[in-house]
């Protein structure tokens, strides 16, 4: 074999090698789990007090966080309030609310003082896809932050979520947290 028709067949391996991968990286679209049930209603679940626990962990897989939620839901027709009060495991708290507009086909959008933009979010079945771009303060700065959030109603009282945290489609880390509400 020359040289030429090694690298062209390297470049068509690396070509369809890439190809393959960008395609198993698709992951789940929300309409994969239109069946499952309890059926997620937003404005049902987040309506009331609510409770929650979670962590961050790192790319690595470790715990580099926990922390504590409290919050206080309501709904005014189409028009939603998630009011989350945070505690973390080193002392400190944080605010976040949200403003949530239900729109048609199980779609919503969303906005809080520390988001960049609009959140984008899919209900079906059980789940809820939720991305948004999150302006994080690290270490005296704040960097803009990518996040695929999924929920997942398991009852009428628990929900789990998890989401990945990307910069330059870079995976950071994720935050798990469970739901329930009161």
């Amino acid at each position: 074999m020359n040289k030429r028709t090694l690298l062209a067949a390297v470049g068509a391996t690396v070509a369809l090698a890439a190809t393959g991968g960008l395609t198993g990286c698709a992951g789940p679209t929300v309409a994969d789990y239109a069946a499952e049930q309890p059926t997620l209603d937003l404005a049902q679940y987040f309506n009331g007090t609510l409770d929650a626990h979670g962590v961050f962990t790192d790319r690595s897989g470790k715990v580099v966080k926990r922390f504590r939620v409290v919050m206080k839901c309501s709904w005014q027709g189409h028009d939603g309030v998630l009011d989350e009060d945070f505690t973390y495991s080193d002392g400190t708290k944080q605010r976040r609310v949200w403003r949530l507009k239900k729109l048609d086909g199980g779609r919503y959008t969303g906005t809080a003082d520390d988001v960049s933009g609009e959140a984008q979010g899919q209900a079906a079945g059980n789940a809820f896809n939720w991305r948004y771009t999150l302006r994080l303060p690290v270490d005296g700065r704040v960097i803009d932050v990518q996040f695929d959030d999924w929920m997942y109603l398991m009852d009428e009282r628990v929900m789990l979520n998890k989401a990945v945290m990307s910069k330059f489609g870079v995976r950071l880390g994720e935050v798990t947290l469970s739901f329930y509400k009161r």
